[in-house]
């Protein structure tokens, strides 16, 4: 189930609700009791390199990032 992240404008208090993707737009209350929240856009960041093998097989650095994406991988000519 995911996780959503809330901001109270009563308190500025920011919680977090696990609740269903079809419950997501329901209204939420904040931990102090106040229904007057909005839910905040939330980020995932994804860390590491995918062409560090490949670099670290004797690659270029413009080779081991040369793959990826239609553009990136040369079929848009």
């Amino acid at each position: 189930m995911p996780t959503y992240a809330y901001r109270c404008r009563s308190c500025s208090d920011t919680f977090e609700l696990r609740r269903s993707m079809t419950d997501a737009r329901e209204p939420a209350v904040c931990p102090q009791g106040h229904d007057d929240t909005v839910k905040l856009l939330t980020t995932v960041a994804l860390t590491g390199s995918s062409g560090a093998g490949v670099a670290a097989a004797g690659a270029t650095a413009a080779e081991a990032s040369a793959g990826g994406g239609c553009c990136g991988g040369g079929c848009c000519g």
